[in-house]
């Protein structure tokens, strides 16, 4: 099967999340999504995070009702901080009867090459970049195992999300009502 890896904080996960990958399923040729919630980025303060088992609960709560998408917690299982070079070997070894596409955003595309060992990530797999408002790629000169998605662009943001609901604002339309209802309780 071909699954894409959407590696992430989902700091919550929202409907730009669930919309892309729907998006990269039905019209793009992943036979599933496969959520990664990942416990710690190495480019990212680990004190912004909400709790690792909050956020994989929150992923399984938007999840569940779609059959081509599944939350994992494989990261957790992996030395941290984690990187995508050794999740994508580990993955491989773990499920050598699929073929798997990193999913990126443009924005990440773009700082690519600041990545530990990227240039081994571009060799030894396949990717996909998902356009970001205000980031933008061309297809042409991409190498061959990138794949630039036509998906639409959704301007929200786990950021955005978390400020809103600080501030005590009713975001329930870009939340999945299970992600919503686990927040406002908490």
């Amino acid at each position: 099967m071909n699954i894409g890896i959407f590696s992430g904080s989902f700091n919550p996960i929202h409907i730009g999340h669930l919309a892309l990958a729907n998006y990269l399923c039905e019209y793009e040729g992943l036979d599933e999504v496969w959520f990664l919630v990942t416990p710690h980025n190495p480019l990212k303060q680990s004190n912004e995070l909400m709790d690792d088992d909050l956020r994989l609960r929150l992923v399984q709560l938007a999840t569940e009702e779609y059959p081509k998408f599944r939350a994992s917690d494989f990261e957790f299982h992996l030395p941290r901080p984690s990187y995508t070079v050794s999740t994508l070997q580990r993955l491989r070894q773990a499920y050598p009867q699929h073929t798997f596409h990193l999913i990126i955003g443009s924005d990440n595309w773009l700082l690519f090459h600041r990545w530990y060992q990227w240039e081994r990530i571009l060799k030894e797999n396949r990717l996909i970049v998902y356009p970001r408002p205000g980031y933008p790629v061309a297809a042409d000169g991409l190498p061959e195992q990138v794949r630039l998605s036509s998906a639409p662009t959704f301007e929200i943001s786990s950021t955005f999300i978390r400020r809103a609901l600080q501030e005590g604002r009713n975001v329930r339309y870009f939340l999945h009502p299970a992600v919503f209802r686990a927040l406002t309780e908490n």
